[in-house]
């Protein structure tokens, strides 16, 4: 077993890199996301980052388990045949694996996240 962390640093203000537009959108308004400091360690089979978003709507699908900690902005998040939740700066949500739904990003949104 290792004993290595893996680390992200001013997650506030980090620097992230290009936006891209979202995979699966939903309506007109093209949510944009980029990341940052993103990192994997092979040994447990997690990753880490940040992830950041433009508002708009886009599906959301995800394998693995993903804990994130929401560090700016709000969203509602509709998990598919579910009630939608509002996450805001401060919160913390932990998605069950394989959790499909919408993103509905209402202002410049900002997670750590950690996928696993």
């Amino acid at each position: 077993m290792s004993n290595q962390l893996l680390i992200i640093r001013q997650t506030e203000v980090a620097e992230l890199g290009l936006a891209t537009p979202a995979k699966l959108p939903v309506g007109e308004i093209i949510a944009q996301h980029r990341t940052a400091q993103d990192q994997s360690a092979e040994n447990i089979a997690a990753s880490i980052g940040i992830w950041e978003s433009s508002p708009g709507q886009f599906k959301r699908h995800v394998a693995n388990r993903e804990f994130s900690h929401i560090v700016k902005g709000w969203c509602v998040f509709t998990p598919e045949g579910g009630e939608p939740v509002e996450l805001h700066a401060g919160d913390a949500v932990l998605f069950p694996a394989n959790c499909e739904g919408v993103w509905d990003i209402k202002e410049n949104f900002r997670k750590t996240y950690c996928i696993f």
